[in-house]
């Protein structure tokens, strides 16, 4: 590809914009090169020349292709193989498949071979075609394009997986990044660019890079022809924020750090195009050097369901131990009297002189014919099901996000049932809860609040109030609704909110402009300028207009201003300037531009103000500056940064609105909004002439203090300021995640954020979702910074955080208010201390007891360890949902790994079980389909173990009565059907459609949810007494069937049952009972449902009439058996009558006693539902919906509910003081009338 010569770079060098980043280094020892050698320090990179990496094998490096598969051709039959035969039950088939082929099996091979390879086939099938679903997935990524150097300056497009260590790559603004580059140089003349990582870290503020001065050059596409250099660097490693190495070139021996490297799966913003040579590619990258190898997920049901197997196969060699043992014995002492079996010449296995053979042998025969207390298609029937499961959730409208066009997709079947069993959530921020979107809200300007419209947190919080009230009037029948208006206080939400912005259409008529919401007419149309404080009002939007890093962009063809901005608060900032009419529209070197639309004319009116300084923003310092000169000569200082910061640094003459924005930030802080303080000061030239040489000597200074320099002389100058007002800006949150979150918290889940953006930005979201509250104390866990050089301050660290944790735990166990809430707040930093293994069981200790955990500034490695700590600490279920690469490592860490497909990439997607368009996805998603499949899941295993327990205990029944002859009743065909096809299909509707509540139910009833972390429906309980009911259904079929058929003539001609005749009657009565059974099981019809179950009775029937048609040869002893032998006779049907009742009575007792004395949940809603009640009587079913409210201390109900109890307590001391008063008003008129 061409070179674009027509490309025309910025002539801005943008390097002068940033104080503190960027720094060339000054000092000698900064100048020289690292020292690269010793183990870790091994990697030699030919720049410009990837063809030498093939010729010498010690620089084969890998290629850039990725796989997040679990297999390839070679590994996928031995991996999934042992996959199937590591479940005990399919070990115990294939054991018995290989006895079968040996004469001693009493079925026939293949009724054993079959089904086993059925199953097995099967779930191989399903693994691998989820797993050929990530296999495209990679192809995708790996296909992706990007520029790369082919040779003689020619540039052309290739595809990510083919690029090698060692190319020149170009990247174009908006591309990712497809490799760990150097950069070389960049469209801007002093090599600069902006990188978004937030694929990485989270962090949705841009990145500024910088490359060496010696590849500056490197600015076209020929500059490539000669360009050569050999790059000395550390091997790969997980460490994002590290790198050491050396460039050689051109004879020079160059330095490289952090500030050069440019990683996977960033994004160029801001920057029209960089120059790169690939230093890391494909799993040596450390993006993908943080990820977690996939791993193989189970969910906790077939956990335990193993250890069900497992006492199924006790009961099984129980019963096999009895039965040889009673055949030995048999064999010892009665065998003589058997004259039939010729003990004049016995065989080895009817000799009495050797029981102990007799025993051996006879117990493999027993292992194989009880083998059916182990149902050989549960794996299969489960497999099936989760399939069917996971393709309703693929194909449910409701989680169909209509914008992206992205539906909901179960990546994986094996952990639907798990979705219903999620105690903690732990969730990324930036793209999972917000989408990056930041909206100019509010304002605080000369001690005056501006802004009328609320904000989402408001709206819905507010709405939920208003229920609140309106279902509780009877008790506060006093309190002021919808027609009132009362004070909002600091700590209240305004329930005027629901008259301003009462409706969704009154929320969707904004400014219409991205990045404004702002309305309040006394700002608007130059109205301002009528405010009691013009003056202020004014440097307020000039400070907007400013005090910023950013660069506009006219559209040619619309003449549109847009910007460019390391972060969306600052672009939201200039929009907001632009709409008050202070409009950003140049930057020079020195200079910017702003047109002015305050003017005696009223025509905007372009004002140039210089640009003495940039002290810019950093994490640390939590503020920014500007110095500049205005058109009348006037020096300012215009500052803006936390408020904390800010009110630190004025002046006692710009103290005046202090209270009044104090107040306001915290009312925009109770709204979720995210605040800033501005400040300005006057400078004179005297006072600037001094500071400016002081700050020139730091800047330029030589030595390791060059930084504290700077920092003391910014310090010096950022103080005295006069406070103007503040920001509020609302970072905006996803669609509907505020009452996901509380719908979640009021099902019983915990809820963690683990993000990597900074501390203020990830609490200003925590109050936006409702995990924060004002009134929730804030137990923050850090320690400060101790000197490296110290041997003892790791052990300082730890015994001080430890120390801090052990207080805050004692804190809260001694908090005697039952509402009192606490959230736990800590950085990356401090949790490298606090995840070591002798503190960390006291965190997870502390963090389980509060009511939401932030934790700052996490690396993808420290959010997979915190989630693998909640996993393995608590024992019990977590989710992990995230949007972006430095979420993958938690996602797969996880239990449930969910994946939001948003835009920055499909990393998360490609490791996750689940994927969903956002986050509100989250609430349908665990309430219903999750709750649905757990129950569906639970009660299609116990009814497995039923019907298999009650079809296998009539054999054992049968040979105790024979002799222990090891003589099956029934024949080998209905032994291959039974669990194949007769009782198969209706289980599997049980599992795919059965559903105890409508989904609007679940949704509205979040507490039913927790049905599924107390795992009610699948605890050794329930599980032993379905056992239970399969033996005694067993002993009812075999004692009814017996007692009838043996001893009587059970036909008109007085013929008596032959064993074929007998063992296909009772083989009828499992079928019946069994299918009763499940019918009565379960709580929602369709037709799909009757067609199974009354389909698989009748199938038997059409069975055996149609196999008894065959000829002898192949129909054998059931020739004719329905039509001739069993239907003419009135005795058979009779007796399936009396089984089906007798076996079907113990459970129809047991859920009329359980529904009468001791319902479920479930149970009252069903019942409600059908008897109407809920339509009859809507105050009822409010009633019943508010009770089916976990407790919890977080999401707006909390908050609203701690607003009725604030709002009760005023009731009350007005009532008091009532009473009060009129008992002062009645001994007065006592006193008066006994004076009188």
């Amino acid at each position: 590809m061409a070179h674009r010569r027509s490309r025309i770079r910025s002539r801005i060098k943008k390097s002068h914009f940033y104080t503190f980043r960027c720094l060339r280094p000054k000092t000698l020892d900064d100048q020289c090169p690292h020292v690269i050698n010793g183990p870790g320090y091994t990697r030699i990179v030919h720049c410009n020349n990837p063809h030498l990496h093939l010729t010498t094998k010690l620089l084969r490096y890998r290629s850039n292709y990725v796989s997040t598969t679990r297999y390839n051709m070679l590994t996928f039959l031995p991996k999934c193989l042992y996959e199937q035969f590591h479940r005990v039950a399919n070990f115990y088939f294939l054991v018995a498949a290989i006895l079968s082929v040996f004469p001693l099996s009493p079925f026939n091979k293949w009724s054993m071979i079959a089904p086993l390879v059925f199953v097995v086939g099967l779930s191989m099938g399903k693994e691998a075609l989820e797993d050929w679903r990530r296999f495209m997935q990679d192809v995708e990524v790996n296909s992706r394009k990007a520029c790369v150097h082919l040779g003689s300056g020619e540039f052309g497009r290739r595809a990510w997986r083919k690029i090698r260590v060692g190319d020149v790559v170009r990247v174009d603004k908006d591309e990712f990044f497809p490799a760990d580059l150097l950069l070389l140089s960049s469209s801007y003349d002093d090599g600069i660019c902006y990188v978004e990582t937030m694929n990485l870290d989270g962090e949705t503020n841009l990145k500024v890079k910088r490359c060496l001065d010696a590849t500056l050059a490197l600015e076209k596409d020929e500059s490539f022809k000669s360009f050569s250099g050999v790059i000395k660097c550390e091997d790969p490693n997980p460490n994002l924020y590290t790198f050491v190495g050396n460039l050689e070139c051109d004879g020079q021996v160059y330095p490289l750090d952090p500030n050069q490297i440019l990683l996977r799966d960033s994004k160029l913003r801001n920057t029209s195009y960089i120059y790169g040579v690939v230093v890391f590619t494909g799993h040596d990258t450390k993006v993908m050097q943080n990820s977690t190898k996939s791993p193989s997920k189970r969910s906790s049901i077939e956990k335990r369901m193993d250890y069900i197997i497992y006492t199924l196969f006790a009961l099984l060699l129980f019963v096999s131990f009895i039965s040889s043992l009673g055949f030995a014995v048999m064999t010892k002492l009665l065998m003589a009297d058997w004259w039939y079996l010729r003990p004049d010449k016995p065989e080895s296995l009817t000799n009495p002189t050797n029981p102990l053979y007799a025993w051996v042998v006879h117990l493999i025969t027993a292992l194989l014919l009880y083998g059916y207390l182990i149902p050989i298609s549960l794996y299969v029937s489960i497999e099936l099901v989760k399939v069917l499961q996971a393709s309703f959730i693929n194909q449910d409208l409701q989680l169909y996000d209509s914008e992206s066009g992205t539906p909901a997709q179960a990546r994986t079947s094996n952990l639907n049932e798990e979705l219903g069993q999620v105690d903690t959530i732990l969730s990324d921020k930036t793209g999972t809860l917000t989408c990056n979107q930041m909206d100019f809200l509010k304002c605080s300007i000369a001690g005056t609040s501006y802004g009328v419209r609320a904000s989402e947190v408001e709206l819905a919080a507010a709405k939920q109030m208003a229920m609140d009230l309106e279902e509780q009037g009877d008790e506060i029948t006093n309190l002021p609704m919808r027609t009132q208006r009362y004070t909002r206080t600091s700590s209240e939400v305004e329930l005027e909110t629901v008259i301003t912005a009462s409706d969704e259409k009154d929320r969707k008529q904004t400014t219409g402009i991205k990045g404004f919401s702002f309305e309040d007419n006394r700002l608007m149309g130059d109205n301002w300028v009528n405010e009691p404080n013009p003056d202020d009002v004014l440097m307020f939007f000039r400070i907007l207009a400013v005090c910023h890093t950013a660069i506009p962009e006219v559209d040619e063809d619309s003449g549109k201003c847009s910007y460019e901005a390391e972060s969306p608060d600052e672009v939201a900032f200039l929009v907001a300037a632009r709409e008050f009419g202070f409009e950003f529209t140049k930057r020079t070197q020195t200079s910017v531009f702003i047109a002015e639309r305050f003017s005696p004319s009223g025509q905007p009116v372009d004002r140039e103000y210089k640009v003495l300084n940039l002290l810019d923003f950093t994490s640390k310092r939590k503020r920014m500056s500007a110095i500049i000169r205005d058109e009348e000569g006037q020096i300012l200082l215009l500052c803006k940064g936390a408020d904390s910061i800010i009110f630190d640094r004025l002046s006692q003459k710009g103290k005046e609105y202090l209270g009044a924005t104090s107040k306001h930030l915290n009312e925009y802080g109770e709204a979720g909004l995210r605040t800033l303080a501005l400040g300005y000061r006057k400078l004179d030239e005297a006072e600037y002439s001094a500071w400016n040489t002081e700050f020139h000597k730091a800047k330029t200074s030589v030595g390791a203090d060059r930084d504290e320099l700077l920092e003391k002389v910014s310090d010096m100058m950022e103080k005295e300021l006069i406070l103007v007002g503040a920001t509020a800006v609302e970072d905006k949150l996803q669609k509907g995640v505020p009452q996901c979150i509380d719908n979640l918290a009021q099902a019983g889940l915990k809820i963690w954020v683990l993000t990597g953006d900074k501390m203020e930005t990830a609490i200003n979201i925590g109050y936006a979702c409702s995990l924060l509250r004002q009134g929730m104390k804030q137990i923050s866990i850090s320690f400060a910074n101790l000197e490296e050089s110290s041997q003892n301050s790791e052990a300082a660290a730890k015994e001080s955080i430890l120390m801090q944790i052990t207080n805050a735990s004692q804190m809260i166990k001694i908090e005697k208010d039952p509402h009192a809430a606490f959230a736990l707040i800590i950085d990356g930093k401090t949790l490298t201390y606090a995840l070591k293994d002798d503190v960390k069981y006291q965190f997870l200790a502390l963090a389980v007891i509060c009511a939401s955990v932030i934790c700052c500034r996490v690396s993808p490695k420290q959010k997979a360890l915190i989630t693998r700590l909640a996993k393995e600490g608590t024992g019990k279920t977590t989710l992990a949902i995230g949007d972006g690469a430095n979420d993958v490592g938690m996602i797969q860490e996880a239990d449930i790994g969910v994946g939001i497909s948003g835009v920055e990439g499909m990393q998360a997607v490609m490791a996750s079980d689940f994927s969903i368009a956002q986050f509100r996805f989250l609430e349908r998603l665990l309430v219903v389909h999750g709750h649905w499949c757990y129950k569906r899941i639970a009660q299609m295993i116990c009814y497995f173990f039923y019907k298999n327990i009650a079809f296998g205990l009539t054999l054992f029944y049968f040979e105790a009565f024979t002799g222990f002859s090891g003589q099956s009743i029934f024949n080998d065909s209905y032994l291959l059907l039974f669990n194949v096809v007769l009782t198969s299909l209706p289980v599997i509707s049980l599992g795919v459609f059965e559903q105890d509540v409508p989904s609007d139910v679940c949704l509205e009833f979040p507490a039913l949810y927790q049905q599924g972390p107390k795992n009610l429906f699948f605890d050794w309980y329930r599980i032993l007494g379905w056992m239970g009911n399969g033996v005694y259904a067993s002993i009812v079929i075999f004692t009814l069937n017996l007692g009838i058929f043996h001893v009587q003539s059970f036909r008109s001609d007085g013929q008596t049952a032959d064993m074929n005749a007998m063992g296909t009657a009772m083989f009828t009565c499992i079928i019946w009972a069994v299918n009763v059974q499940i019918a009565l099981t379960m709580s929602h019809f369709t037709w799909i449902q009757h067609v199974m179950i009354w389909g698989s009775i009748g199938a038997w029937y059409i069975f055996l009439a149609l196999y008894g048609m065959l000829p002898p040869k192949l129909s054998g002893n059931i020739f004719h058996m329905l039509i001739e032998v069993l239907a003419p006779a009135p005795i058979f049907w009779l007796t399936t009558l009396l089984v089906i009742a007798a076996t079907t009575l113990p459970y129809l007792f047991h859920i009329s006693y359980q529904r009468s004395v001791n319902p479920l949940d479930h149970h009252i809603i069903q019942e409600i539902k059908h008897f109407r009640i809920d339509l009859e009587d809507e105050r009822m079913w409010k009633r019943e919906k508010s009770k089916a409210r976990e407790k919890t201390k977080i999401g707006f109900t909390a908050r609203v509910d701690a607003k009725i109890r604030q709002l009760r307590v005023k009731l009350q001391r007005k009532h008091s003081v009532l009473s009060v008063m009129s008992g002062t008003s009645s001994n007065d008129t006592t006193s008066n009338s006994q004076q009188t």
